[in-house]
């Protein structure tokens, strides 16, 4: 066997000890860094107030989960939603409400979850949402974050993508 063949065979080795983590795994991890500037479509609060959200997605049974927890607010949290589609630059609709405005634990943390549709979840994984904290100082919302996958999932990915390329090069060049 050629140092070449040797190569590729253990990149392939590689990727299929990696393909059933990637391939099997129906939960996707997400998080959001809330902050005041980031409130209110970018033009911020001022509020020192800081916030982070552990979201966890099933694509399987289509359950997001979340806790949601915060400190330094300069008012009390009245609500908390979901909000997209919308880049961190954008405003848009509610999603998905925490269940704060509905009675909800006031927290933190604040847990919950909620079943998505298909459209919600290609925004979500699209980094189309963001978490908002709406206080009585700032009714609009006072921190916010965008949901996004952080990047170690993003990279494990991005080398079972560049492995089926590979693969796919190789097939086609030995099919000629």
């Amino acid at each position: 066997m050629s140092t070449k063949a040797k190569i590729y065979a253990l990149l392939i080795a590689v990727t299929i000890a990696g393909l059933p983590v990637a391939t099997e795994a129906s939960v996707i991890e997400l998080s959001a860094a809330m902050d005041g500037p980031s409130a209110n479509a970018g033009e911020g609060t001022g509020s020192p107030g800081t916030g982070f959200a552990s979201v966890i997605f099933d694509d399987v049974t289509k359950d997001l989960s979340w806790n949601i927890t915060w400190a330094g607010l300069l008012g009390s949290p009245f609500a908390m939603h979901f909000h997209g589609p919308a880049l961190p630059n954008q405003d848009a609709g509610i999603q998905i409400d925490t269940g704060v405005l509905n009675g909800g634990d006031l927290g933190p943390p604040v847990n919950g979850s909620a079943i998505l549709s298909a459209a919600q979840e290609d925004d979500l994984l699209n980094g189309l949402w963001y978490l908002n904290v709406h206080t009585s100082v700032f009714s609009l919302g006072e921190i916010r974050g965008q949901v996004v996958i952080p990047e170690p999932s993003s990279l494990i990915l991005l080398g079972a993508g560049g492995s089926a390329i590979l693969r796919t090069r190789r097939k086609q060049r030995d099919s000629t």
